[in-house]
């Protein structure tokens, strides 16, 4: 097993008193830090996925002004939960579709209320080690050290040890520099910390950043960084047009695939690349995540959405 602490600078103490203090005296007001609901919380975790933070703020508001609970949510249509996702531009659909599920297990399996620890928060539809360590960290105090592209960067850019590792044992550092007992202003400051002071291009001095003491990329000049996978352009991938599919069943209800076709793509054509065949497969994806219902008739194929 790792042994992270020699991975650690000798002064870890004051390493860890430096990033809570810099991140108590200021940092983004985002709405979700400053609550401690469970069902709040997750609905910003899964919203962030992939999505900046600053791009969720009104649909975080205009989804808990729609669905105030997690009973609410449980009760809702799952139709106009999805379609609430597509018109905020959200991002994958099912992620609409799953949050909704595990409202529909938190009010039916507990009662209303959510698991406070990050095993039982996996158990929910959807959620996984991810989102149920940031919710146990952010909601009771109770998770571990959330450790996420821009965790990974800091570790790496800040601490020689894990610089000069072929495998950096990120979640065991983490783990081990994270306050007993403080999972949620810990977690919170070090994202803090990755979003704002190190970035892709690190903004150290703009920002006071608290490492600069301790910090290898800043001692050296050398702020590379461990490679991290790249978010696919929107603009005319899948995920866009399951997107459109969505809208477009909502406001039609029911559409055969030539109807259909062309309000999901102006190129559409029933026999071309982007025809019969490549709109059946996309519905299928859909019908496979839940989404939506295809029936299959002797002289035409028609969509709606699954009720």
């Amino acid at each position: 097993m790792t042994d992270a602490a020699e991975y650690l600078p000798e002064d870890a103490d004051a390493v860890r008193e430096a990033l809570v203090s810099w991140y108590e005296a200021d940092h983004r007001e985002y709405p979700w830090r400053q609550t401690d609901d469970a069902y709040e919380i997750l609905v910003s975790e899964v919203m962030s996925q992939q999505t900046q933070l600053d791009r969720i703020v009104s649909a975080w508001n205009d989804f808990l002004e729609t669905w105030p609970t997690v009973e609410d949510l449980a009760a809702a249509d799952r139709a106009d939960v999805v379609g609430f996702w597509t018109d905020h531009s959200l991002g994958y659909n099912n992620r609409a579709k799953y949050l909704h599920e595990a409202a529909g297990q938190v009010v039916s399996e507990h009662g209303g209320e959510f698991p406070e620890t990050p095993e039982g928060l996996q158990e929910l539809m959807g959620v996984g080690p991810y989102t149920a360590n940031a919710v146990a960290s952010f909601a009771f105090n109770n998770g571990d050290a959330v450790v996420d592209t821009n965790v990974k960067r800091v570790l790496y850019r800040a601490f020689d040890e894990i610089h000069n590792t072929d495998d950096p044992p990120y979640a065991e550092v983490a783990s081990a520099l994270m306050p007993e007992g403080e999972s949620r202003v810990w977690n919170n400051a070090i994202m803090e910390l990755g979003g704002v002071a190190c970035q892709k291009k690190p903004r150290c001095d703009e920002e006071g950043c608290p490492w600069r003491k301790w910090c290898r990329a800043y001692n050296t000049g050398d702020f590379s960084a461990p490679d991290v996978p790249t978010q696919p352009e929107f603009e005319g991938s899948r995920r866009q047009m399951r997107g459109r599919v969505i809208s477009t069943l909502r406001e039609f209800d029911e559409l055969t695939l030539d109807d259909l076709g062309p309000r999901v793509r102006v190129d559409y054509s029933p026999n071309g690349e982007y025809g019969r065949e490549w709109l059946h497969d996309l519905l299928s994806d859909l019908a496979e995540d839940g989404l939506v219902e295809v029936k299959e008739g002797d002289e035409e194929t028609l969509a709606r959405l699954q009720t």
